[in-house]
Parts: C-alpha cells; structure tokens; sequence
C-alpha cells in the first residue's frame, strides 16, 4: 500500500502512506526511555479492511531498565501516538525484546 484514500470532505481528501504510518511508530517507539534502538526488522505493520493496524516492533532494550515496563509504554505509546495523528485504529501491538545493551547508541 503506497497511500490510501481515507478521510474525504467537501473540500477534498487525506492520503496516508505506508511510510508515514511507519515513521509514526518508529519515533513513538524510540521516545521511551529505555529504548536503544529498533533492531532487525525495525517495525512491521499490517492494515486491515477497517483501517486496523496490528504492530510488530522489534527493538534492543537499555540493561538496568523493566522489560515489560519498557514494552507497555512503547505499546501505549504506539497506539496514542498513531490513534492522534491518523484515521487509523490500533488493534494488537507485539513488541519483541531481541537484544539488552550497556549502552545507547
């Protein structure tokens, strides 16, 4: 999906790239502390028929710092952040720890 047709009004209609979808999670992700950085495949997303997106993020994780504290704010996060500056619905967001690290990059 390169941009669908999703909000219209009388004086016109809002596209939204898969890509700025991505950039929204990306940085909603990398804004809580504790978050090294994304890891492998970064972010991968799926939209459905009703404009629900199931996430998957992978990321590596500051050593010192709760992983399943770090993984519900990112998840909280996500789904404010994407719920606010789209039409778009969050339905599951699936965060995967692949790596703990000393130090932020």
């Amino acid at each position: 999906m390169s941009g669908k047709n999703l909000q219209s009004n009388h004086t016109g209609s809002t596209i939204y790239g898969k890509n700025v979808i991505l950039s929204i999670i990306t940085l909603a992700a990398k804004e809580i502390t504790g978050v090294v950085s994304l890891q492998g495949k970064g972010v991968k997303i799926d939209i459905d028929e009703d404009n629900n997106i199931s996430v998957d993020v992978f990321l590596k994780i500051l050593y010192g710092h709760s992983v399943s504290d770090v993984a519900f704010r990112v998840q909280e996060n996500i789904k404010r952040s994407v719920e606010t500056m789209s039409v778009y619905r969050i339905g599951d967001v699936n965060v995967n720890v692949l790596e703990v690290g000393f130090e932020e990059e």
